[in-house]
């Protein structure tokens, strides 16, 4: 079977135990991305199965139709990037799973948090030009923390703001909102409410078509000129241009950010990275070797699965009858 690993931007695929699932088979592993229909026609034509790295690539109809021997597209996570009507009409399994919560995520989240309120990039920079003690921080007990979206990830984060003596806040779907009741948590009467009584926002929400663009300018402008925003999820999320326009108007004040509008960020382009009242990191939300074990030792099994004649986490049953 000819096998391409997709995006592995740190070149570490190779080196996961988890890799070693695949001997015997051809594998080539690339690491710089491509976003040209034709370049990634040319790259990837010969290969019958493609093991995705979550979002980084799209696969779209136009994309299929230069990939006549693909049989199979593996990976784990949500999978609003890949066309799966497209995949079903040329006979292309999809094939994803849910490998548990992104504990990672999770504690990125609280890392960003932590060095936002207490400006430690930029007393840590201030540091090492020589100068002490250059802003106010703010410490987080008895502030308010809104968790957009009660699921795996956002119960583990609002789970840690309970230790961190905060008042949490939840808003999201009803189901959400039943869930974290259930909890102990408090939550918003409504979405606008929400955002103006948060200290810090931070979302944990699927990119799913009804999330696209669900925090607008109006919520934005309704927050705190001293409050943060947060995003480990998804940049889509956000009202295209809102968060910039908003930090630039004061208000929220700060955000902190693990994903962007087009990815990667090379060359500091995106604006909101070069931000003073930001703090950023490259979507390292789950880049962790743990995380990438678990990730990668599932997609790699769900095509083995698939050579053996016995497919498994498939999306788009109906090819396999079911």
């Amino acid at each position: 079977m000819n096998i391409a690993v997709l995006d592995d931007f740190l070149g570490v695929v190779p080196t996961l135990a988890a890799y070693g699932k695949l001997a015997g088979h051809r594998v080539t592993v690339f690491r710089d991305p491509l976003t040209d229909v034709d370049e990634l026609g040319r790259r990837l034509g010969q290969f019958d199965a493609l093991v995705l790295s979550r979002e980084r690539t799209k696969i779209t109809a136009s994309l299929l139709d230069r990939l006549p021997n693909l049989r199979i597209i593996s990976q784990t996570g949500v999978i609003p990037h890949i066309d799966v009507p497209a995949c079903t009409r040329r006979g292309v399994l999809v094939c994803t799973s849910r490998t548990g919560p992104s504990y990672t995520t999770a504690e990125l989240t609280w890392g960003l948090i932590l060095a936002s309120m207490r400006y430690i990039p930029q007393e840590a920079q201030a540091l090492r030009e020589g100068r002490w003690q250059t802003r106010f921080g703010r410490g987080l007990r008895g502030l308010t923390l809104g968790v957009f979206g009660y699921g795996w990830i956002g119960a583990l984060v609002a789970s840690y703001g309970r230790a961190f003596d905060m008042n949490v806040l939840v808003w999201g779907r009803e189901g959400s909102l039943q869930r974290a009741r259930d909890a102990g948590y408090a939550t918003a009467a409504d979405q606008r409410s929400f955002f103006a009584t948060s200290d810090i926002v931070t979302l944990h929400l699927r990119m799913l078509p009804e999330t696209d663009g669900i925090v607008t300018a109006a919520d934005l402008a309704a927050m705190k000129p001293d409050a943060l925003f947060v995003n480990t999820s998804r940049a889509a999320l956000v009202e295209p241009g809102a968060l910039l326009a908003a930090l630039r108007a004061g208000r929220p004040g700060h955000a902190a950010l693990d994903v962007y509008d087009a990815e990667p960020v090379t060359g500091a382009t995106d604006p909101l990275v070069s931000m003073d009242n930001v703090v950023c990191s490259p979507h390292v939300g789950y880049v962790t070797r743990d995380r990438f074990e678990t990730m990668f030792e599932s997609a790699f099994e769900q095509v083995l699965a698939w050579s053996r004649g016995a497919p498994m986490n498939v999306v788009n049953r109906e090819l396999i009858g079911g």
